[in-house]
Formats: structure tokens, sequence, C-alpha cells
């Protein structure tokens, strides 16, 4: 478990509770002040391994973020140039969000959805990207590929991909392994692909597509999107559960299944963590109550 500073609450939107980040602007808006929050940490902290190394100076576009013009340049030279750094590495990525109905979930009415939670989450990730002057694509997947925004680096990119996220998907079925092979192709040379699910699907597949992306030489992160509910089941008494995907209802006592399932549940865990390894890929629970700064350093801690 990461540990989060607390007194840097205050003013790092990335170390919010996402519920109450989320309610506060649209999707647009809260991945500005996460991704404002988290270069703020990173320049902060004595480990800075993200776009924070001092390369060169590189003359100001149109989009460059103000924080980083040299100033006294712009003074002294009437000339506007901007700091480059070491990680501005035109990467190509794409990220691969799964919208089908199990994501819709969650276990209290105070939390986000894994859906809201991973939508906002993967803004933050390509708002990041093209900070960094790289490129980034979007495949939205459920029962069939949804939407595909192609990698580009230019700034109407999040247009792009901020409409996109505002689309409906919510298919029965989670077709994860479909919206890897997609962004496959769209990723030609080595690259970074990202997927965001709660992996209620068929490992299989999946696991064959990673291995697929890692074999091209891609680099890959898994976010398990998780409620904290989904793992723990900390409800009591007797329960219908219903599969949002297949409509299936199972009558339960809670008392009497809760054990089984937690085991079941770190079982499954267990099994992606180990397809993933053995992939190369980086894999990483997230729970919907964390932070979104959290699972945003992970996402990069390779990087």
């Amino acid at each position: 478990m990461e540990k989060v500073d607390t007194s840097a609450r205050a003013d790092r939107a990335d170390l919010f509770d996402p519920a109450v980040l989320a309610s506060m602007g649209h999707i647009e808006i809260v991945a500005r002040w996460v991704v404002d929050g988290f270069l703020s940490g990173l320049h902060r902290s004595p480990r800075k391994g993200f776009s924070v190394e001092f390369a060169e100076f590189r003359p100001y576009q149109p989009g460059d973020d103000l924080r980083y013009v040299d100033w006294k340049i712009a003074a002294r030279a009437d000339r506007w140039v901007v700091k480059q750094f070491e990680e501005e590495t035109n990467l190509r990525a794409t990220l691969v969000l799964d919208v089908s109905r199990s994501m819709a979930w969650r276990g209290a009415p105070q939390r986000l959805t894994k859906l809201a939670y991973a939508e906002r989450l993967t803004a933050a990730l390509a708002l990041l990207l093209l900070r960094q002057r790289d490129a980034v694509g979007l495949v939205r997947v459920d029962d069939a590929v949804r939407t595909v925004v192609v990698p580009r680096a230019r700034w109407t990119q999040w247009r792009r991909i901020v409409r996109a996220l505002d689309d409906p998907g919510g298919g029965r079925a989670s077709r994860v392994a479909d919206g890897l092979t997609r962004a496959s192709r769209m990723v030609r040379r080595p690259g970074m692909v990202v997927l965001l699910s709660d992996l209620l699907t068929d490992i299989e597949p999946v696991g064959a597509a990673i291995r697929t992306l890692a074999a091209a030489g891609h680099d890959i992160t898994v976010l398990h999107v998780m409620d904290p509910g989904e793992r723990d089941l900390a409800q009591a008494g007797e329960a219908l559960y219903v599969d949002p995907e297949s409509d299936e209802e199972v009558p339960a006592t809670v008392a009497d299944v809760r054990d089984a399932y937690r085991a079941t549940v770190e079982e499954a865990i267990g099994e992606w963590r180990d397809v993933c390894a053995r992939a190369g890929a980086r894999y990483e629970t997230v729970m919907t109550d964390t932070p979104f700064g959290v699972p945003l350093r992970r996402a990069f801690s390779g990087r």
C-alpha cells in the first residue's frame, strides 16, 4: 500500500477523495486538477522520476504548460522558451477502457461507480501524456469496440478523448481482449498500452492479447479497478446477488459465503497478477476510494 502525504491534501487534488473531487466538476475539469496536483507533487518530491530532469530549452509552442516557460529569458531576450525534460520521448500510447455493464456498479452510494472512477483516471492519464508531448489514443470496449481514437500528440486530441468518454457504453459482455487487439494495431512501434477494467471476463483471451502486445515490445500496465465492497463483501444478512452482464440471480446468506467469496476474489487477483507477470506487464489493483494520484504514480512508475 502506497503511503499518501496527508499534509498535502489541502492543495493536491490528486490526493482528494475521488468521489468528492468528482462532484466538483466535469471529467475534463477534474482531470486537469488531478494532473496539476500530481505534477506539483513530483516537483516537491526529492525523488523526481517523471518529466522533471532538465535537459535543455526549446522554443515555446501553443499549448505548452506556461509553468515551464523560462520568464527570465523571455524578459531579457524577448524570446519564449520552455524547459524540456529527459522524459519527453514522443511515446505512442493507447488507453483501453472497459465500459461494460459490470463497471457501472458501486458498493456504497458515497463512492463512484467503477466506470466513473476509471473514466476520470483515463482522462488524467491522457492529459498527463499529452502534456509530456506524447501521442495518446483511446479504445472503449464492452461487448464490442465502442470507440477508437487514434493516438495523436496534438492538443485537439484532448477534446476528442473527453468527448469520447461522454459516449454511452454498458454492453452486457466485456470483450477486453478485442480492445487490446485493436490497441496493438494502433501502436505499431513499441509504445505504451494501459488497460483499465474490472476484469470480470475470461482470463485466457486477455492473457493471450497481453502476451502478443508484450512480444511486440509494448510497455503494458493493467489497472484492475475494484470497489472495496466487491473485494471484502462487507454486507450482512441475506442478499440477492445479480450478475449485471448476464442477469443471473443467486440468493445467499452473506455470513455463509463471505470466507469462500474472499478466497475466490484473492485467487482471481492472484491469477491476473501471475498472467501479467509472466507476460512482463505491470498489474495493480485500484480501489475506487483511492485518490487518483496513487494509480497515476503506479502507472508511470516504470517511466
